[in-house]
């Protein structure tokens, strides 16, 4: 499906950005209490590499994101997060993942709002989580984590950060604290009552 006409469809979208390991995914699930679905574009980095016959492992995804940003321009991740969003009967979606300006102009286009939110935690902290959650493609070592935030960068994902709308800083502060961080941020963009 190719979207062209701005704003064609009727959803509203909290893009939630944030290095690896900053705390997205509980953002993601605080969302998900309060009815609103979250689609994460690593999903599709994961569905082509699946469709290609390949094993999800960290090599894979570095090198099946960067084919295809390379082959079919910066925001074609965007694109097809865009199709899933399509295909939802929500009036808001939370977009897990977003990395570059080039994403967030094409779902600024496409749908009827977007809302920035930034989450933010320290190096130190985001390699021990990252550590202790041991999702696939995860580094194992600092050299890779380091890697890791340097692609990541490379893609633009600072400059989006530093337009976000709203920031969450997890830092220094217990589970419970940080959800209700994050309820209180849905809250005030969605007037929901969760």
């Amino acid at each position: 499906m190719i979207l062209s006409t701005p704003g064609s469809l009727d959803v509203r979208a909290i893009l939630v950005v944030g290095m690896p390991g900053s705390g997205k995914s509980i953002f993601s699930e605080a969302a998900k209490d309060c009815g609103i679905p979250t689609v994460v574009m690593g999903d599709v980095i994961r569905r082509e590499i699946r469709s290609l016959g390949l094993e999800v492992n960290r090599e894979n995804m570095l090198k099946i994101s960067r084919e295809l940003r390379s082959r079919y321009g910066k925001d074609i991740v965007a694109k097809r997060t865009l199709e899933t969003i399509a295909d939802l009967d929500s009036k808001w979606v939370i977009v897990d993942g977003v990395r570059s300006l080039e994403e967030v102009n094409l779902f600024k286009n496409s749908l009827a709002e977007i809302y920035i939110v930034a989450i933010h935690s320290s190096p130190s902290t985001r390699f021990r989580r990252l550590l202790e959650r041991s999702r696939s493609g995860d580094p194992q070592n600092w050299r890779d984590f380091v890697e890791r935030d340097m692609l990541e960068l490379s893609y633009g994902l600072g400059s989006v950060i530093a337009l976000a709308d709203y920031m969450i800083v997890n830092e220094d502060i217990d589970l419970d604290t940080f959800r209700n961080l994050c309820l209180s941020t849905l809250k005030k963009i969605t007037g929901a009552r969760c």
